[in-house]
């Protein structure tokens, strides 16, 4: 069972914040710093994927439409029905953080990581969280707006165009670079991603010192945290379920069904810290809290399915007719290489 030691890192920031909040000045630094570390996250964002290879995923049509099906819309609708859960399991901020944890994208390196393990698709996986990461730009803070309403800013021309400074400029400053900077960015990753990590605890500090400033972490007691994880552990057990055999009814193969499922039932806390901070604002302690929680989860309840799907045996294929492969095989690597 693996314990990312991001997360403990991560608690440990929220236990600064809680024992050393900022405050006055230090909050006006924090808070700039902060909205910089936001802007930069996502130019390096934008210079990393290649939009190339994602768009050449797009020759296996079918997995990835499936995969996007579930991030953004079969999620949400299951957060929407949550909803049915408030106040006798969660109170309302809790809720509308678990609801913002439905609306990120999926995650790409763990997503490889497990479906490698699982031997799974793995060129499918690539692009369909490369893809998922692509559209969860644009649609997840629209998604957020039209379902979160004031609470995430709503569609006021202030808070669009705050979107569009910090999440989207960037990103496409990165996306345009790409050309020029894209071997140094590939050349020097380990130094990049500590500072992808630092920005985000950066973010997360800023984000608990104003709740704590605020008081709004009295609004939390242990048994709301435990009906929360409770939640959290149905919401990933049917959405594990539904992209596993979900696939199997719409005819994918083991190697494809395994990729689906991987990247279909994740969401990205690294996407997702920075997006809840822009959208929430103060009020963005309460609205990460179950995506870190849901994080974790999915790591540890992940690795134990790929674990069991890598000691199945292997599938036999047979060969599809010419009109159905043209449909469902091309270019999703699994029988090439």
């Amino acid at each position: 069972m693996p314990i990312d030691p991001y997360i403990l890192v991560l608690l440990g920031t929220v236990g600064l914040a809680a024992l050393s909040p900022a405050r006055g000045a230090g909050a006006d630094v924090a808070s700039g710093a902060s909205t910089a570390a936001i802007a930069f996250l996502f130019f390096l964002y934008g210079a990393r994927l290649s939009t190339r290879e994602a768009m050449d995923g797009l020759r296996h049509w079918r997995l990835h439409i499936t995969v996007l099906a579930c991030t953004f819309l079969v999620f949400p609708l299951l957060g929407l029905a949550a909803r049915g859960l408030v106040p006798v399991l969660l109170t309302h901020p809790l809720y509308q953080g678990l609801l913002f944890l439905t609306l990120v994208p999926s995650t790409i390196q763990s997503s490889i990581a497990f479906t490698s393990m699982a031997r799974g698709n793995v060129p499918a996986a690539i692009c369909a969280g490369s893809f998922s990461s692509l559209v969860g730009i644009v649609v997840t803070p629209l998604l957020a707006a039209a379902l979160l309403g004031s609470s995430a800013g709503g569609f006021s021309a202030d808070s669009l165009v705050e979107i569009v400074l910090q999440l989207l400029v960037p990103f496409l400053a990165g996306q345009v670079l790409r050309r020029w900077i894209g071997g140094f960015v590939a050349r020097h990753k380990k130094v990049l991603g500590l500072v992808d990590r630092g920005s985000i605890l950066l973010v997360v500090y800023t984000a608990f010192s104003e709740g704590m400033v605020q008081g709004i972490w009295h609004q939390v007691s242990a048994v709301r945290l435990g009906g929360l994880l409770v939640v959290e552990a149905v919401l990933l057990a049917v959405m594990l379920t539904l992209t596993w055999y979900g696939g199997k009814v719409l005819r994918f193969n083991r190697a494809d069904r395994i990729a689906i499922q991987f990247a279909g039932s994740k969401k990205s806390l690294a996407s997702g810290l920075p997006m809840a901070s822009v959208l929430f604002g103060a009020h963005a302690s309460l609205a990460v809290l179950p995506l870190m929680l849901f994080h974790q989860m999915q790591l540890m309840v992940c690795a134990v399915i790929a674990k069991r799907r890598s000691r199945d045996p292997q599938e036999d294929v047979t060969p599809a007719p010419p009109a159905a492969a043209s449909r469902t095989a091309v270019g999703t690597g699994s029988h090439s290489r």
